[in-house]
C-alpha cells in the first residue's frame, strides 16, 4: 500500500498553499487531486487584477497568482493529478489512516491511502432554483461565475443587455467585465439594504462605470419563452418581501445571478464530517481540523473568503498543522466532544473556527449581520470579557478577524461568544 503523508482534495489556491506548506514543514510524500485540467481553481478565470496585495505585496491577476503557486509545486516536485474526480473519503482498512477513492482517464478508478487529508474543494454558486424566482425558463439565465468563464476562458458573450441580481463580488466584477466587452448592464439589484461585496469593487466596478445599484430590490418575474426578453423588479420591505405597486419591467436578454456561494461539502458529508449550520462547510478547530482526526479543511470549502490572500494564509496554516499532526500522533489533542465551542452572538452571522481544542493561539474569523458604525466587538467566555474593541465600520461583505493569545485560551472553560454591541441597543 502506497501511503501518502497528506492527500489534498482540490488544487485551487487553498490546496496549492497547503501542499507547499506541508512540504516545507517536512512532509515529502504529498499528493494534490484536482478535477480541472490544470491547477489554479477559480483564479484561472479571474483575469482582473487585485490579487496578491496582502500575500505577495504586489498586484497580480488571478492567473498570475495561480502560476506562482503552480510553479512552486513543480519546483518542489509535489505530485499533482489533474482531471481527477474524488468520489469518497473514508477510513483505510487499518483503521488509522484514510482512504480516498478517485478516478481519472489515466489511472482509472483508484484508492489512495494517506495519514492526513486536506479538504480544499472550494465553493459553488447558488442558482435560480435556490431563490425560487417565478417565470418561464428561457435561455439567458446564468450564474455570474458561469458567465465569467464563458467570457474570460471560452470567449463567448452571454448577452448584450443584462440585469444582475445580487451584489456579491463576482456579480460586481461581471458588471464591469460585461460593460468593457460592449454589453449594456441595466442595473445591479440587491435584496438587502447593503451590498454583499467589497467596498472597493462597488467603487471600481459600478460607480466608475455609472452602473446603478438598486438596494432593497429583487427580481420577481422572468419573461421570455426561448430567450429572456426582460425581468420585472420590485422593491422589498424589511422582511424582504416584494412591495405591491413598486414593480418595474426592465428589458434585457440576460440575467446574471450573484446570490451567494456555498462550500462544496459532498465529500465532507460522505465522510461523516460535522458541518456548520450557517457556513454549510465543515466545523473546524483552531488548527482547521474537522471532527475526524487527521482530516483538515481550508479555504472556501470551510467558509467564503473575501480575498485569495486570506485563502492562501489559511492553506499555509493547514499544511503546517497537518505536518504537526503526523509528528505528534501519540499526543493527539482532545476532540470536539470535549472541546470549547465558539459561538456567534448578537449581530454576528457566524464564526470560524467553531471549536477550541487546545491552549494555543486562536484566530477567530467572523462576519457581521448588517452594516454597523462605531460598534464594539466583544468576545466573552461566560461572563468574562476577553476582548472588547471599537470598530470604525463593520460590513457583512468584509470578513473580520480577532486573535486570542495562548494565555487567554488556557483558562477558557465556558463557551466563547463573539458579539457586536451597538450603542443604544442593549449593552453599552
Amino acid at each position: 500500500m502506497n501511503l501518502y503523508d497528506v492527500v489534498i482534495i482540490g488544487g485551487g489556491p487553498a490546496g496549492l498553499a497547503a501542499a507547499v506548506s506541508a512540504h516545507e514543514h517536512g512532509l515529502k510524500n504529498v499528493l494534490v487531486l484536482e478535477r480541472d485540467s490544470r491547477p489554479g481553481g477559480i483564479l484561472l478565470q479571474c483575469i482582473h487584477n487585485g490579487f496578491g496585495l496582502h500575500y505577495f505585496g504586489e498586484e497580480l491577476t488571478g492567473p498570475e497568482y495561480a502560476a506562482r503557486f503552480s510553479a512552486k509545486i513543480q519546483e518542489l516536485g509535489i505530485e499533482c493529478k489533474v482531471n481527477t474526480m474524488v468520489f469518497l473519503l473514508d477510513r483505510a482498512p487499518d483503521g488509522k489512516n484514510h482512504a480516498v477513492v478517485a478516478v481519472n482517464s489515466k489511472d482509472g478508478l483508484m484508492t489512495l491511502y494517506s495519514k492526513t487529508i486536506v479538504i480544499a474543494t472550494g465553493c459553488r454558486e447558488r442558482t435560480r432554483g435556490a431563490i425560487n424566482i417565478p417565470g418561464t425558463r428561457p435561455a439567458g439565465i446564468f450564474t455570474a461565475g458561469s458567465a465569467q468563464r464563458f467570457v474570460n476562458i471560452d470567449g463567448y458573450m452571454p448577452g448584450r443587455k443584462a440585469v444582475i441580481l445580487g451584489s456579491g463580488d463576482i456579480g460586481l466584477i461581471m458588471a464591469r467585465r460585461m460593460t468593457l466587452e460592449g454589453a449594456e448592464v441595466k442595473m445591479v439589484c440587491e435584496v438587502m439594504p447593503y451590498s454583499s461585496g467589497l467596498s472597493r469593487n462597488i467603487t471600481q466596478c459600478l460607480e466608475n462605470f455609472n452602473i446603478p445599484l438598486r438596494l432593497n430590490t429583487t427580481v420577481v418575474e422572468i419573461h421570455g419563452r426561448d430567450r429572456v426578453t426582460g425581468v420585472t423588479v420590485a422593491e422589498v420591505d424589511e422582511n424582504r418581501r416584494p412591495v405591491f405597486g413598486t414593480e418595474e419591467y426592465v428589458e434585457c436578454d440576460t440575467l446574471l445571478l450573484s446570490v451567494g456561494l456555498i462550500p462544496e461539502n459532498e465529500i465532507s458529508k460522505l465522510a461523516g464530517v460535522r458541518l456548520d449550520d450557517i457556513t454549510k462547510g465543515p466545523a473546524v478547530d483552531q488548527n482547521m481540523q474537522t471532527s475526524i482526526p487527521g482530516v483538515f479543511a481550508c479555504g472556501n470549502a470551510v467558509h467564503v473568503h473575501d480575498l485569495v490572500d486570506y485563502v492562501t494564509s489559511e492553506g499555509m496554516l493547514v499544511g503546517e498543522r497537518a505536518a504537526g499532526y503526523i509528528s505528534a500522533l501519540d499526543g493527539r489533542e482532545r476532540q470536539f466532544s470535549d472541546a470549547v465551542p465558539i459561538q456567534a452572538g448578537e449581530n454576528v452571522a457566524y464564526t470560524v473556527p467553531q471549536y477550541i481544542t487546545a491552549a494555543a493561539p486562536v484566530e477567530i474569523m467572523f462576519r457581521s449581520k448588517a452594516v454597523f458604525q462605531g460598534a464594539y466587538i466583544v468576545v466573552k467566555s461566560g461572563s468574562t470579557v476577553l476582548i472588547r474593541k471599537k470598530a470604525r465600520i463593520l460590513r457583512p461583505g468584509e470578513m473580520q478577524t480577532l486573535a486570542l493569545a495562548a494565555g487567554d485560551v488556557s483558562f477558557i472553560k465556558l463557551p466563547v461568544t463573539v458579539s457586536i454591541e451597538v450603542p443604544g441597543q442593549g449593552e453599552k
